[in-house]
């Protein structure tokens, strides 16, 4: 009697799908997770200037609350990518990409003024990017 099982390589193509879908659903989470945060801090420092530490002897001076204005509206296309993200739009992917790499330089431009948070959403960011280049589209 024989039985016909199927290969170990029938199941590779749906797997890597079912991985690149899971990438593709964290990033688009992760994204509005910092979308939503960068909004929090964007109207921050609109609406109480003091509440960031500012630094005499950095070498990027900003007004604040222009700084806040630049993360509002930098987390609400965050927001909107991340819901075009959660429906499968190339065009999401992409600016998924951009927007987190964005999100990346305002934060590095903002240390001085929240540390810790701004390390926080770089690393956000960065799994962002890291998990839209690698959860790409199957080519099988």
């Amino acid at each position: 009697m024989t039985a016909t099982h199927p290969t170990h390589g029938a199941h590779a193509p749906s797997a890597k799908r079912e991985w690149a879908g899971g990438l593709t659903v964290f990033a688009a989470v992760t994204l509005m997770l910092v979308g939503v945060l960068d909004i929090f801090r964007g109207i921050m420092g609109i609406a109480e200037d003091d509440v960031f530490v500012t630094t005499q002897n950095y070498v990027f001076k900003f007004d604040l609350t222009a700084w806040g204005w630049t993360h509002l509206v930098l987390g609400a296309l965050a927001v909107l990518v991340g819901m075009g993200l959660g429906r499968g739009a190339l065009w999401a992917r992409v600016s998924g990409v951009v927007i987190a790499g964005l999100v990346v330089i305002a934060n590095f431009l903002s240390l001085p003024y929240y540390p810790v948070w701004s390390v926080v959403m770089i690393a956000f960011s960065g799994f962002v990017i890291w998990a839209l280049c690698v959860g790409g589209r199957s080519r099988t």
